[in-house]
């Protein structure tokens, strides 16, 4: 069935609001390279991309997409593909080799460079402290599950907002931090690659929100709380109704709040969930007197990175994923009712003041250059997003997954999600049919063309 037969929310809406925010976004990790040049220090995905099985094909972020070096003709793309704001993140090392101490000059003056180089071009740089490449030496030290990490975070938000705070006004802390957590030190798919008990997975969440306290305690000291807006950026675990009856979309809502609270309830209530809490029994983490209040210091805004979705329904006990949806290259579900319920739930329960889509794409070869499944893709998800703000919910931005194919983490380069494709020989760029696509939507703030394209079934 072709997905748009499978919605439950109109697709009639196709405008955006006035002075949204049209964009894409990065890591720096996955697109930098120059792993060890000019004093940067090593990373812990540096380390565990040299153990032997870890990532497909034994790739590494080595050299990635060179953006280290070809910046100015990255940069140069997004203008000419009409962006306004670029996501891109902070490689920890490359500005703290060791994780606090001394600054590596020429690490900060890169970011400095890109960030000029931004506003130089009319896009809106919007840095994330965060995305996952960690100092190595913090990691020998005990990574996230020692509290002195979040502390060190605050010091890298700190050297950040004193060079560049008069320059940039917003602010991301932390990427994603169940993908740290779980994925680092419960099952050991990412770096680190340690499988810990569920107390230590606990103290681990515990110290990545810390982190971002200490980091927007910085932030906020340095540039002054009106000359700044500091976000947070979480990947929840979608819940949408299979049917938009009244008792699905409330069982969908308390089953999608119940997945977020952990990591959205301290932030905004400044206490962890109290069932889940008591629940736990021994394996709580040790929060240290005025610990919650740092980290219920509410952000100015909350990022959401969605992808996929489960359906949930009254007439079923666990939520599913639809067998007959269309599957990225990751096996990911296609759902684009995320985009408008999974917004709407988090405003109606946390009351963020202002969301953005921070991350949203994906993972096909199909078509190649030519790529119309995700035109497609982008297409039925921002119609989804067009209605949520057509119901008021205040997202005030949309950043594409991603501007390059990339270094893909423990997938290394067998996944593109790049509305631009890269030769990872040549290291040449080439915009694909879903970037100049995507490009007359930023422009003209409005789905471009909205009748035409596949079908995905």
């Amino acid at each position: 069935m072709p997905m748009s037969q499978n919605r439950t929310t109109p697709l009639r809406v196709d405008a955006f609001p006035e002075d949204f925010l049209w964009g894409s976004a990065t890591s720096s990790y996955q697109i930098e390279g120059a792993w060890n040049l000019d004093g940067k220090g090593e990373s812990n995905w540096d380390k565990f991309c040299r153990t032997p099985g870890r990532i497909a094909e034994g790739h590494t972020g080595d050299v990635a997409c060179d953006h280290y070096h070809r910046w100015r003709d990255d940069l140069d793309l997004m203008r000419d593909l009409g962006m306004k704001a670029y996501r891109f993140s902070i490689s920890w090392p490359r500005v703290l080799p060791q994780g606090t101490g001394s600054v590596n000059a020429k690490g900060l003056d890169f970011y400095e460079r890109l960030v000029d180089g931004c506003l130089e071009r009319g896009i809106e740089p919007c840095p994330t402290l965060f995305h996952w490449d960690l100092p190595q030496a913090l990691e020998e030290k005990g990574g996230w599950r020692e509290r002195d990490t979040g502390k060190a975070m605050g010091r890298l938000a700190e050297v950040m907002a004193v060079r560049l705070g008069d320059r940039v006004r917003k602010w991301m802390t932390i990427n994603e931090g169940p993908c740290i957590t779980e994925n680092g030190y419960r099952t050991g798919v990412f770096a680190p690659g340690l499988t810990e008990s569920e107390q230590v997975v606990r103290q681990c969440r515990h110290t990545v929100l810390l982190a971002h306290g200490h980091a927007s305690r910085a932030l906020r000291d340095v540039m002054g709380r009106d000359k700044v807006e500091v976000g947070f950026v979480h990947n929840p675990w979608p819940q949408i109704p299979a049917m938009p009856t009244v008792e699905d979309v409330e069982k969908a809502r308390a089953n999608y709040c119940r997945l977020a609270a952990w990591w959205l309830d301290p932030l905004y209530f400044g206490a962890y969930p109290e069932a889940e809490w008591e629940s736990l029994g021994k394996d709580v983490p040790v929060v240290l007197p005025g610990e919650m209040e740092l980290i219920g210091d509410r952000p100015d805004f909350l990022g959401l990175n969605l992808y996929f979705g489960e359906r949930v329904s009254v007439l079923e006990e666990k939520a599913w994923r639809r067998e007959d949806a269309m599957k990225t290259d990751f096996g990911w579900v296609v759902e684009p009712d995320i985009m408008y319920y999974i917004p709407k739930f988090t405003h109606e329960r946390w009351n963020p003041g202002k969301l953005y889509i921070t991350e949203n794409g994906c993972a096909w070869e199909a078509g190649g250059l030519d790529d119309q499944l995700r035109v497609s893709y982008y297409r039925e998800h921002l119609h989804a997003l067009a209605q949520a703000c057509a119901e008021g919910v205040p997202v005030r931005g949309y950043f594409a997954w991603s501007l390059l194919d990339n270094f893909e983490w423990a997938q290394g380069y067998t996944r593109r999600f790049g509305l631009v494709h890269v030769d990872f020989d040549s290291q040449v760029r080439t915009p694909k049919a879903s970037a100049n696509w995507y490009a007359r939507t930023a422009r003209e703030n409005r789905i471009w063309d909205a009748g035409q394209g596949i079908a995905l079934a």
